[in-house]
């Protein structure tokens, strides 16, 4: 047996770290690129030079820049930043936990949750003095709608046996509840709420105030912070759950940490950036396919392609139709609808 031979299996592992490293490090500096971007772009341009000396403390040559810049682009990229990974982490869990390609952060109702709340508050809140809260009142029905949902899914899943199933379905029933009441309430709203429903469901990044953002920000970081460590557990629960039983894993107790996490971090998203879809599912896909399917890079890379894709939807959302604004749910949608098909015929020619 010669050295290079003995030398080799090492060279092969160190090789597939670096490469792994570099992988991470260029979505890095994709999502440092888009921020960039969607700091800059706009009806007021501000070239990346001036954007990044007034960041690091200079006064702006132009007052109105700083005050676009401060005021209105670096909320809403940060809170972009923190949803799209947020939601993207949260999907990647859900799919380890699931053991389902296809799950995403929607299917235990808690989006489907905050949206009644929401639309909730919008529609009679007005009739029952409920706007004493001002710009923190609908978000905090948001997130309220969000965690009741997430309360009674995992309360019936209980009294169901507790598996996997029994979440799941639990989880679907609530959303097509939740989505009937959305649909009544926005039945008996009039004109005005109804235009602010159709804008808010369909997700926005305009509408937080840096406070705001900072009040959410404990939730939002939740499932970033929570579901890194679990990285292996949620390898060894793809094996199944009987088998990852075996290897001494409590399936409940991480099946209630993972959803707790992720209901926190999802319900805080949508109380702040209203309902955005698909980010969770096409990201761990993307993540999957650059780094294969272990966790512990999984998880930071769908968090950061979640980041960048949600960024690049809200540039997109703002300049498709300047100086007007489209709800950056539609541009999710019209990336994540296609994206969705064509998993669906992936996974059936991979079956075939």
């Amino acid at each position: 047996m010669t050295v290079g031979t003995v030398a080799a299996p090492g060279q092969d592992v160190s090789a597939r770290r670096r490469l792994r490293g570099l992988v991470l490090g260029l979505l890095g500096l994709a999502v440092g690129g888009a921020a960039i971007a969607g700091l800059g772009l706009g009806p007021v341009p501000i070239p990346p030079g001036e954007i990044l000396a007034m960041l690091f403390g200079q006064a702006p040559a132009d007052p109105t820049h700083g005050a676009v810049l401060f005021a209105i682009r670096l909320p809403r990229v940060i809170l972009g930043i923190l949803v799209g990974a947020g939601l993207a982490v949260a999907g990647a869990a859900f799919q380890g936990l699931f053991r389902n390609p296809l799950a995403d952060p929607g299917i235990i109702g808690v989006s489907s949750g905050g949206t009644l709340g929401a639309v909730g508050f919008i529609v009679l809140g007005p009739a029952l003095g409920l706007d004493f809260a001002g710009i923190h009142a609908l978000p905090l029905a948001a997130f309220a709608g969000a965690l009741g949902a997430t309360l009674l899914v995992a309360r019936i899943a209980a009294l169901a046996g507790g598996s996997t199933a029994a979440l799941l379905l639990a989880g679907i029933a609530i959303a097509a509840l939740a989505a009937a009441g959305t649909g009544l309430l926005v039945f008996v709203g009039d004109d005005q709420q109804l235009r602010a429903l159709v804008f808010w469901t369909m997700g926005s990044l305009s509408a937080a105030p840096i406070d705001g953002i900072l009040w959410g920000l404990p939730a939002l970081l939740a499932p970033l912070v929570a579901l890194p460590w679990l990285a292996r557990a949620l390898d060894a629960m793809l094996l199944g759950e009987r088998e990852a039983h075996h290897l001494g894993l409590d399936v409940v107790r991480l099946k209630r940490i993972v959803v707790v996490a992720t209901s926190i971090g999802v319900g805080a998203a949508v109380a702040l950036a209203g309902v955005i879809g698909f980010i969770g599912l096409m990201a761990p896909h993307l993540a999957r396919l650059a780094l294969g399917p272990g966790h512990r890079l999984l998880l930071p890379a769908a968090a950061l392609i979640g980041a960048f894709l949600m960024l690049l939807a809200d540039i997109t959302a703002r300049l498709a139709v300047a100086p007007a604004e489209l709800p950056v749910g539609i541009v999710t949608g019209c990336i994540g609808g296609p994206f969705f098909l064509w998993l669906l015929v992936h996974r059936r020619a991979g079956r075939a």
